[in-house]
């Protein structure tokens, strides 16, 4: 009942995206939408789009609940007989279908953003093109990836064997940092939001002077560590009032931070741009940000260095390059938040490849083992720190689906 409904309101409303454009040669149609949860570190939700002739495209969404009914019930209906090469314009017919129903930002926004994902995998397969190549091509041969060593016990296990700290102690820090520089990653970033094992009121958004303290002890210990071998960053988690984030960013001022992400709430863009006005650190926010228009106050209001659209949260491939776009005349710079399986990561190394202002991608699963085995390959897809942008057509990438289906999460 409802794709009927969801089909003529597509339909009535978006007329003209549903108005498949001639072509001379054969063309292709989609046949089915499919999806399956891997049980990673997250809940990876890997999306499939197959066309009548056994072409098969591979997206992922951003972990969210309510993404596969979305796709299989909603979106697969809305889909089913067109063109998968008409990526824009199925695009704005998957919007319009949603329409009212979180096709502006939310679950909506991240289903759309994975089937879009994998709409462009499909078309480089039906063309014989990479994705960087129907982007416009690329301008790097290579992407930096930055290590989110996280906090806590996900930090001390990804750490070298036989460095066993106390958990979210500054040593602990030093030592986790240590371990991702020498496996050849230039940026490292850490949780800083953590406890202290100190009793606080964490609901008022504030922190008194000892814990500020402690976290500028962490602060300390691993920029001391490091030295000038990479860059180091922060996450805060947008945990913090103005008063305590400017106190906290006011006192690592002096340790060279690469940028403090997420220092306040995601809702005011004002106020993290009064925020980054009053400190003397680079901020970096956008994570929680859907489409180019969640971006616009963020980059016209000049005040954030650095932007992180997740791209199978924010609309997908073709949106963050659009956002990339917008922020380049502003001269603000991507850095894309990714926590995702190897999928979404190539998927961002390919908007990372075609624009000027993007400076790397996070990678946020070194604690599982079983990472770089979702994929069929002879080398590694993250070396020294950076992933080379697959020349083969599509994202460029094979999944191991006996992999897949040995972390598959019911």
């Amino acid at each position: 009942m409802y794709e009927d409904f969801a089909s003529d309101l597509a339909v009535t409303m978006w007329a003209d995206f549903d108005e498949t454009p001639a072509r001379d040669g054969p063309t292709v149609s989609i046949a089915d939408l499919s999806t399956v949860v891997v049980d990673g570190n997250f809940p990876w939700t890997i999306v499939t789009v197959e066309t009548e002739d056994g072409t098969v495209g591979v997206g992922e969404c951003y972990p969210s609940p309510g993404v596969h009914e979305i796709i299989t019930d909603y979106l697969q209906p809305v889909l089913e007989g067109e063109n998968p090469t008409d990526v824009e314009r199925l695009y704005n017919l998957m919007r319009a279908s949603l329409s009212g129903r979180g096709s502006q930002q939310g679950v909506g926004t991240i289903a759309i953003s994975g089937v879009e994902i994998a709409l462009w995998d499909l078309t480089g397969k039906l063309l014989d093109q990479p994705v960087y190549q129907l982007l416009g091509g690329k301008m790097r041969e290579s992407v930096l990836v930055y290590a989110d060593c996280h906090a806590g016990e996900a930090m001390v296990s990804s750490a070298q064997e036989g460095q066993e700290q106390e958990t979210y102690q500054p040593e602990a820090y030093a030592q986790a940092a240590r371990a991702a520089v020498d496996d050849g990653f230039d940026v490292v970033k850490f949780d800083l939001d953590v406890p202290s094992g100190r009793s606080q009121n964490r609901k008022s958004r504030h922190f008194d002077g000892p814990e500020i303290e402690h976290k500028r002890d962490i602060v300390a210990a691993v920029t001391e560590e490091i030295g000038d071998d990479a860059e180091v960053a922060v996450d805060l988690h947008w945990n913090f009032s103005p008063e305590t984030a400017t106190r906290l960013c006011r006192a690592i001022e002096g340790y060279g931070l690469a940028w403090v992400e997420d220092p306040l709430p995601p809702e005011n863009a004002d106020a993290m741009t009064a925020l980054a006005n009053r400190v003397d650190v680079p901020i970096l926010t956008g994570e929680n940000c859907y489409g180019r228009h969640g971006f616009r106050d963020l980059i016209e209001g000049q005040g954030v260095s650095f932007l992180a659209p997740d791209v199978p949260k924010v609309g997908g491939i073709a949106e963050t390059k659009k956002i990339a776009d917008m922020a380049e005349t502003y001269y603000q710079t991507l850095v894309p938040h990714n926590i995702g399986s190897p999928v979404a990561t190539v998927a961002t190394a390919h908007v990372g490849a075609t624009v000027p202002n993007f400076y790397g991608l996070e990678y946020h699963a070194r604690e599982v083992p079983w990472w770089e085995d979702l994929l069929v390959q002879e080398v590694p897809l993250i070396q020294d720190g950076r992933i080379e942008i697959p020349d083969s057509p599509g994202l460029g990438i094979e999944l191991d689906w006996d992999a897949v289906e040995a972390h598959r999460k019911e």
